[in-house]
């Protein structure tokens, strides 16, 4: 409780800096801030472009392609650049570790709000291409899924920024980790491929990343991993997320007294 008493006490601050965050990330171009967007988009046209068009790719019982790819992308692109980049926020900050007297633990909360402006474009480009093609999103369970991602990413960086701050190469690790999980979630390809492999499927499945993905876009298509199997992949998803949440805080708050000695 400790760590929710301070990022609400210091909410206008992070929110701030956040903010500061993102704009100062393309402060030196031209175009500024628009990179922050054009980039990603530019990046997930270009798979729309090859998968259904040079491919000839189709989704599940034959809906568009763009339909079925955009949300699980934008889903993992946001997954991806929170961990990645708050995993290194406390040494990108570490001025305010070694010459403030600043609350440590919001730090890697100022990275994450930086990096939710892209993902918040991103969902709002997915959700509006699956509306021009006629597949309208469930709202509620649009803002569920996206609550979700976020606390699944609190829970996970409490654990990654601590241990990047404390050992440099685990940013390299983790950037290797999550490649291979790009592959192993079912981003550009389908559950169904593995479908006769009941034991594999099933492991997958249990996978955070595949629960937010799969149910990203099950928001704007038929399916619902969410209630699946009376909700057993959301009662995995959660305590997953709770252990992460308990284990990375506890993490953080043993070494955070050693990140101004290893900065």
């Amino acid at each position: 409780m400790e760590f929710f008493k301070t990022l609400w006490k210091n909410k206008k601050i992070a929110w701030q800096l956040g903010r500061n965050d993102f704009k100062n990330r393309f402060a030196n171009t031209s175009l500024g801030s628009i990179w922050g967007f054009l980039q990603p988009f530019v990046f997930m046209m270009m798979y729309v472009l090859v998968f259904q068009f040079i491919f000839k790719q189709t989704g599940p019982d034959g809906a568009p392609y763009v339909v079925w790819f955009m949300p699980g992308m934008a889903m993992w692109m946001c997954i991806n650049d929170g961990i990645i980049g708050t995993s290194n926020s406390i040494r990108g900050y570490s001025y305010l570790v070694k010459k403030v007297v600043f609350p440590v633990d919001i730090i890697p909360i100022i990275s994450l709000i930086g990096n939710s402006f892209v993902s918040i474009f991103m969902f709002i480009i997915s959700a509006a291409i699956c509306i021009i093609f006629g597949f309208i999103p469930n709202v509620l369970m649009l803002i569920y899924v996206i609550f979700a991602a976020y606390c699944f990413l609190i829970a996970v960086t409490r654990f990654t920024s601590a241990l990047a701050t404390l050992v440099p190469d685990f940013s390299n690790l983790l950037g290797i980790v999550m490649q291979i999980f790009f592959w192993a979630t079912p981003i550009v390809w389908n559950l169904s491929m593995v479908a006769n492999h009941p034991t594999i499927l099933k492991i997958i499945q249990c996978v955070p990343f595949t629960y937010l993905v799969t149910a990203f876009r099950n928001c704007f298509m038929e399916g619902n991993i969410v209630t699946s199997g009376y909700g057993i992949y959301t009662a995995i998803f959660w305590i997953i997320t709770i252990v992460m949440f308990i284990w990375g805080n506890s993490v953080f708050k043993r070494t955070k007294k050693d990140f101004a000695d290893v900065l």
